[in-house]
């Protein structure tokens, strides 16, 4: 088997026990995609290291040249097992044992190329050690408009505030920013209307204004919603090991070479890192309150901090509102709105960075924001709708195939808006849309930054590829 597909899969078994198996090792989004890009890395350089091709036209990550040579007779493959057991051990130290039984029936230690593995993976996790993890003691904002806990999950605390702000990139060469997103004004009132009709809880329903059943949240639209969730839950990991598990179907169906797959996962997951940390970034900068607060709160007698006495609430408030929630998948907890804020959606940015590194990678050109057909002959199955993992009340969901004639591309907006329909995101927090509600992403603020995960997704995603001239990704060179 492809070393790179092998161990790939490991990787994300690794992510989906992580979840599961209470150790709480590399947990979350951002630390799940800070893990998969430190394993697909040094993958990548092993790989690159031991074969030299010139003809692969491969480029290092790391500088090569002041680690040891691999040595006469190295094998690409033992260096690539080397590396991914070695990262992999040291991130997820509680399954080491699974681990050691795949590289026994799939590693070299014999050959030259093992030790220069190691000391490939080695080298990349002392460059990463200095990252910082995902807590921190964060006090939130009472202000309006401003990020707090979910009111149906009080204690719920925050995940990574300070990740993005003090992590240092992967392989971007700039910081890329974020619009402020609109409050209080007639297009964030539009996304307000909207979320509270198509993401409201089920048992709430009858409690939405009248004349609105056309635009209540369709079968197919809670299904979507659900679709792509991952959010952490038990037996499915996070976003990234869902969106790498669509490259891999890609992957197989091109018929890739391992050089084609050690430098298509190093620079999608390269990509899914730097999302991470710009979103995160972004996130707390922006600190934007979550449908769940902003519609309970939205009348300005609301709030921690109310503005304002009023007898008459505004019509867009609703004070008992809730979500369908992100699914607890797996479990019997409530479903819940994440603890982290709301813009940009993490979800739109790490699937934009995947999916459209994926486009550039099989030759869509920077730029391009229209569909393709890399994706067109092949169904998707997601693990929320595999005919084994269940709801939060214990009901095994069926098994659906769900197919994109439009190709990633589809994938990308279709993911952007599943948020809105579990309720836990406004539509800005992917893109910001025009009059017919199809997404807008060339609009700007006066400094030219655009809005939501999607924009910053594809930023990401061409910054990296251009910058390693579409050969890999490149280590950006240290600031003076």
């Amino acid at each position: 088997m492809d070393p790179i597909l092998l161990w790939n899969e490991i990787a994300l078994e690794a992510n989906r026990v992580s979840h599961t198996n209470g150790k709480g090792e590399q947990t979350g989004p951002v630390l799940s995609s800070r893990a998969l890009a430190i394993v697909h890395l040094a993958m990548y350089d092993a790989y690159v290291g031991v074969t030299n091709d010139p003809a692969l036209q491969l480029q290092p990550y790391l500088d090569l040249s002041l680690l040891p040579s691999p040595g006469a007779g190295a094998s690409a493959e033992a260096a690539v097992a080397a590396a991914a057991h070695t990262t992999l051990s040291k991130l997820f130290p509680s399954q080491q044992p699974f681990f050691d039984a795949i590289l026994a029936g799939a590693g070299d230690k014999s050959n030259a190329g093992h030790d220069f593995g190691m000391k490939v993976a080695e080298a990349l996790l002392n460059d990463r050690m200095n990252d910082p993890g995902a807590g921190g003691d964060y006090k939130p904002s009472p202000d309006r408009g401003k990020h707090r806990p979910d009111p149906d999950n009080p204690g719920q605390g925050f995940y990574a505030p300070f990740y993005g702000a003090k992590s240092k990139g992967f392989a971007i060469t700039k910081r890329h920013m974020l619009a402020q997103p609109p409050l209080d004004n007639s297009e964030y009132l539009k996304a307000l209307r909207q979320v509270r009709i198509k993401g409201i809880a089920p048992e709430l329903m009858g409690a939405l204004p009248e004349k609105i059943d056309d635009r209540k949240r369709s079968t197919d639209e809670t299904l979507i919603g659900v679709f792509w969730a991952y959010d952490g839950t038990a037996e499915l990991g996070t976003p990234p090991r869902l969106y790498n598990q669509i490259i891999r179907q890609v992957a197989i169906a091109k018929k890739n070479t391992p050089a084609q797959n050690a430098r298509l996962f190093a620079l999608v997951n390269a990509a899914m890192a730097d999302a991470g940390i710009l979103a995160w970034e972004q996130k707390y900068l922006h600190n934007f309150w979550r449908p769940v607060v902003g519609i309970r709160e939205h009348d300005k007698s609301m709030g921690p901090a109310p503005t304002e006495a009023d007898n008459n609430i505004s019509d867009n408030c609703d004070p008992f509102w809730l979500p369908l929630g992100a699914p607890n998948t797996n479990s019997r907890g409530k479903n819940f709105t994440p603890n982290f804020p709301a813009y940009p959606s993490g979800h739109a940015t790490f699937g934009a960075a995947a999916l459209h590194m994926t486009r550039l990678f099989y030759g869509v050109n920077v730029g391009n924001k229209e569909p393709d057909n890399l994706f067109k002959d092949l169904d998707l199955v997601s693990e929320e709708f595999n005919g084994i993992n269940t709801d939060n009340r214990g009901t095994v969901r069926p098994r659906h195939r769900r197919n994109f004639p439009s190709g990633l591309w589809q994938m990308i907006i279709e993911n952007g808006r599943s948020r809105v329909y579990l309720g836990v995101h406004w539509v800005f927090d992917a893109f910001v849309v025009q009059e017919d509600g199809t997404p807008d992403l060339t609009r700007t603020d006066k400094d030219g930054n655009p809005f939501g995960g999607v924009p910053l997704g594809i930023n990401i995603a061409e910054d990296i590829f251009q910058a390693g001239g579409g050969k890999g990704p490149k280590k950006p060179m240290p600031k003076s």
